[in-house]
């Protein structure tokens, strides 16, 4: 899954990035301040493309990340739609019609995922814990995750009210055993990871052949680092840049594990 990522580039980096145009760069989009520590239900940046008119046009926008169904009947079903699962992407009620034609980018610079493990308290001593890892591409660049992106209407709000429209998105997640064996025994899944190749026709509104889409997500990711990091970054409220600075692992139950 993906429940936890970082995003601190500034907006126009990821403009260029994913060759947006300034003018197509929303405010919102903008103002956002970094994060390196994204949580659920947070206020994300997307890369979308919109027909109008007959013009595809590129733009950088925020989207609260937790999908809301056009159908559902409050914003709330949002929390427990942060990822679409690729085995079901064009099957399941809430994202089939996204994925056919509402697909976005979504930019980070990572992710994090929790490795359940025994750490050693004592000489004959150890307890069950969580280690958390920052998993991260070797080389810097941005990732494009594979996103899908819904709006819903409050009709409790009068037409004109500026709130009446909210904008979701979720994260598209799959297997991790093509990452190699030290990703994989972090957690089976992860999010997907688009490479550049793919991302105009991922966002392309036109493109509605589900066998396409579903093609373009088993698409093998780029190298990856995965590196513990401290457990402050479990707390939602912790932010800032030593929340993706290397920890030494502590030491493990190998007993528990079958390793010895």
């Amino acid at each position: 899954m993906c429940g936890r990522y970082a995003s601190f580039h500034e907006a126009q980096d990821l403009a260029d990035a994913f060759a947006v145009a300034s003018p197509d760069v929303a405010e919102d989009a903008r103002a956002l301040p970094p994060s390196w520590n994204v949580a659920p239900t947070d206020p994300v940046r997307i890369v979308v493309e919109r027909e109008t008119d007959g013009d595809v046009r590129r733009s950088l926008r925020v989207a609260r990340w937790g999908l809301v169904p056009g159908w559902a009947k409050d914003p709330s079903i949002g929390s427990r739609m942060i990822n679409a699962r690729v085995e079901t992407l064009t099957t399941k009620p809430a994202f089939h019609k996204a994925a056919a034609s509402r697909r976005c980018l979504v930019p980070a610079e990572g992710y994090f995922e929790w490795q359940a493990t025994r750490v050693l308290t004592g000489a004959t001593r150890s307890r069950a814990t969580k280690q958390p890892f920052w998993i991260h591409p070797d080389d810097g660049r941005t990732l494009a995750f594979a996103g899908l992106y819904a709006f819903w209407r409050d009709l409790a709000l009068a037409d004109d009210a500026p709130l009446r429209w909210l904008v979701t998105t979720t994260i598209v997640t799959g297997g991790a055993v093509t990452d190699g064996p030290a990703i994989a025994a972090i957690h089976d899944r992860r999010p997907v990871i688009l490479p550049t190749q793919e991302w105009d026709a991922w966002l392309d509104p036109r493109l509605t052949d589900t066998d396409r889409v579903l093609e373009m997500l088993h698409r093998p990711p780029p190298p990856l680092v995965a590196q513990a990091v401290s457990t402050e970054v479990n707390r939602v409220a912790t932010n800032g840049p030593r929340l993706i600075v290397p920890v030494d692992e502590p030491a493990r139950d190998t007993r528990d594990l079958g390793e010895a």
